[in-house]
């Protein structure tokens, strides 16, 4: 009885009585016999207030321009209506809810969610209102922004555009990062930053003109200042270190070190001439350099990639002395006479003085380019790296350099050692250039003895000829023909008129 009683509303005394419970404004009353009388409804409730200032109290007040805050009631794929207590619900199109271009609006907001909005039209032609969630997100941003940039701290968000000449990044509006203030060194594929988040500092801010210019470069040499001070301090001259080519320009190649970037100068690339530094480097490539200098106050480092590499000139010196024979091609000529290649990146001046025993009045009177022949070196100076050789004098014979005795093989040599051409080893097939030169050689009448030195004469030959030389040679081959052998030729730097006067 008593738990029925309660549910009833009435209140259960200790000695069993049952009471009407007090009245309430909130619900109606009860008698002492128990009958219940409802609350009575009156026509005006709302105290000292009018009914139509009520309803315009619960109506939200705004102009254009200002903003407000509501819940999204619909998302549909081109407009979102937004309930912010007007009359009706704003209105806010596909483009007006992001800064990024073409963007599904399901993606942007959800349903119930509350956001913010400005006010861009309180009644259109239809009488809508219209709203724009990135107009109020773009003035928010601007407030905090410009302190961001007062203060000159860094402001973060993700990249969602690549455009011409660098990216868009989000911080609340579209913040434009140019291609060159990305990274420390200039990257040329942007695409890899999309939806990565970055953090830049804010070198440009122009409200008027919606412009926002960031560098991620200012905040990447902030943070990393300390890094490269020690760096660049422990780096010494002289250091031979390890480094990853990060880019190939016209006048060099940049190299990554591990903690900062230095130039080889494209003179510094190769011992060789060369031209562009990509016939020598490819960005990727893992190299060892040397440290030319370190530029404290510039921040820059030299390097040089031939400094690690040995110097052909010095390794052409070291292996030939003048006086030896060596096999060329010849590689241009020029009116002073015509330049041999002799080596790997080396070339020598054979002088017009030194091409032949009679006077020569141009270069491709003895030599074509391309042509391969002996020369004899009769000059080597390494510091103004520059040798002198001659056509004239090899053909007079020498010591063969080192290189084309061990190329050729210890079989063209006797059990006494004097070196027996070709006729020693008829089946003999040249494995190289230079066996092919020097077999050519012998064959056109050259020997060398035990010690290398070159016989003008072969020693059981026949005739004056053979024992008196090359010059007595041509006169005996001369006579033979019945034709008068030709004047001798003028010595280097007379005329041949001045040779017959003599």
């Amino acid at each position: 009885m008593a738990d029925q009683s309660r549910k009833e509303g009435y209140d259960y005394m200790s000695d069993d009585t049952l009471t009407a419970p007090a009245p309430s404004q909130e619900m109606g009353t009860f008698d002492e016999s128990g009958e219940y009388t409802p609350r009575q409804i009156v026509a005006d409730d709302l105290g000292g207030t009018s009914l139509e200032d009520a309803i315009a109290g619960t109506i939200v007040e705004f102009e254009d321009g200002d903003i407000v805050s509501g819940t999204v009631v619909k998302v549909d794929k081109d407009e979102v209506l937004l309930d912010i207590g007007f009359k009706s619900e704003g209105v806010i199109p596909a483009r007006e809810l992001s800064i990024r271009h073409d963007v599904d609006p399901g993606e942007v907001v959800t349903l119930g969610e509350k956001i913010e909005a400005l006010v861009l039209q309180k009644e259109d032609k239809e009488g809508r209102l219209i709203l724009s969630k990135k107009r109020a997100q773009y003035e928010r941003a601007w407030g905090t922004i410009e302190a961001v940039k007062e203060r000159d701290g860094v402001v973060s968000g993700p990249v969602i555009e690549v455009v011409k000449g660098g990216l868009i990044v989000d911080i609340g509006l579209r913040g434009f990062l140019p291609a060159s203030l990305v990274e420390l060194r200039r990257v040329r594929d942007l695409a890899p930053y999309i939806g990565r988040t970055l953090d830049a500092k804010i070198i440009e801010l122009d409200k008027n003109r919606n412009n926002v210019v960031l560098s991620r470069r200012a905040w990447l040499e902030e943070t990393q200042r300390e890094q490269r001070d020690e760096f660049l301090t422990n780096l010494k001259p002289g250091e031979v270190r390890r480094g990853v080519v990060s880019s190939v320009v016209n006048f060099g190649a940049f190299v990554d070190l591990g903690g900062m970037d230095g130039l080889i100068h494209v003179s510094e690339l190769s011992w060789k001439h060369i031209d562009h530094p990509s016939q020598v480097v490819q960005v990727g490539d893992e190299v060892e350099v040397r440290v030319l200098d370190v530029d404290l106050d510039r921040e820059r480092i030299s390097l040089s990639l031939k400094a690690t590499q040995s110097d052909p000139w010095q390794d052409f010196a070291n292996a030939h002395r003048v006086d030896e024979l060596v096999y060329g091609r010849v590689t241009k000529l020029v009116p002073f006479g015509a330049f041999v290649q002799v080596g790997d990146g080396i070339e020598g001046l054979v002088h017009i003085s030194e091409m032949a025993n009679h006077h020569v009045d141009l270069p491709e009177q003895v030599v074509s380019p391309s042509e391969e022949l002996w020369v004899k070196i009769i000059e080597i100076d390494l510091q103004r790296r520059r040798i002198s050789l001659s056509i004239k004098q090899a053909a007079e014979g020498g010591e063969v350099a080192a290189e084309y005795r061990e190329a050729f093989g210890e079989h063209a040599y006797d059990e006494h050692g004097n070196y027996i051409g070709a006729a020693g080893f008829a089946d003999f097939e040249p494995e190289s250039e230079a066996q092919a030169a020097w077999a050519e050689y012998l064959e056109g009448g050259g020997t060398v003895g035990a010690d290398g030195e070159a016989a003008e004469g072969h020693a059981d030959a026949e005739g004056p000829a053979a024992a008196e030389g090359p010059a007595a040679a041509e006169g005996q081959a001369a006579a033979d023909h019945g034709t008068e052998p030709e004047a001798p030729a003028a010595p280097a730097g007379e005329t041949a008129a001045e040779a017959e006067a003599e």
